[in-house]
């Protein structure tokens, strides 16, 4: 490679740049334009295996809980193509083990069918999240030109002093009690992820091959340059 390949490659812009995050801490993402937000991992309900009464009675609770939150949500569902090689691998293992022929036989079979369905069904696994804003301040217009500010110089965001922070995380933790609730009443579970599940959440994003042969390492184990 020549030098200045070298140096037009060192020049392209990274994925870091177009994010709007700031920095992940005390399970929060913490954004350029100084707002912040928690991310809730949700669970599903078959809604076409309820019963009549039973539908009802959740499009009703879901009514009631958008009439309850007067701040913005996002409700994010993320796809993916379900991979099952490790469960496999195990079953292959456990094959091989096998005294009984029978049994070593029916295992065989049943590795060989689970692939050719996976193959043919293209099955999907699907994860659900709910994100909770805050804004400091609220909606102002003299808030925005604050938060503007803050998205041209995110340095000012990263070093948000922790009392500023312990006094917004107090806030936003009133709004997830209140989301959590409500999607509690339509039978749906919910729990906040925590700094190093929201760091693993992006790694897996946008690194998706890498992160299926490198699992990223423990936050506590991490050198971070101060």
């Amino acid at each position: 490679m020549s030098g200045k390949e070298i140096q037009q490659k060192s020049t392209l812009p990274s994925t870091q740049q177009y994010m709007e995050i700031a920095e992940i801490r005390s399970d929060m993402l913490l954004m350029k334009d100084g707002s912040i937000r928690v991310v809730l991992l949700a669970s599903s309900i078959n809604f076409s295996l309820k019963s009549a009464e039973e539908q009802e009675g959740i499009v009703s609770q879901y009514v009631n809980f958008l009439n309850f939150i007067d701040f913005p949500l996002q409700i994010v569902v993320q796809s993916r193509k379900l991979n099952i090689d490790k469960y496999l691998a195990d079953i292959a293992v456990k094959e091989k083990v096998q005294t009984n022929e029978l049994l070593r036989i029916q295992t065989k079979e049943y590795v060989q069918y689970i692939k050719e369905l996976v193959e043919l069904g293209d099955i999907m696994s699907k994860k659900f999240y709910v994100v909770v804003p805050y804004i400091p301040g609220g909606e102002t217009k003299e808030n925005f030109f604050v938060r503007l500010g803050h998205a041209l110089s995110p340095v000012s965001a990263i070093r948000m002093s922790e009392k500023v922070l312990f006094d917004y995380k107090k806030q936003i933790e009133k709004r997830v009690d209140r989301v959590v609730s409500g999607l509690s009443s339509m039978g749906v579970s919910a729990v906040q992820l925590d700094t190093q599940s929201l760091i693993e959440l992006f790694y897996n994003t946008y690194n998706l091959e890498v992160y299926s042969q490198q699992k990223m390492l423990s936050t506590d184990l991490m050198q971070v340059e101060e």
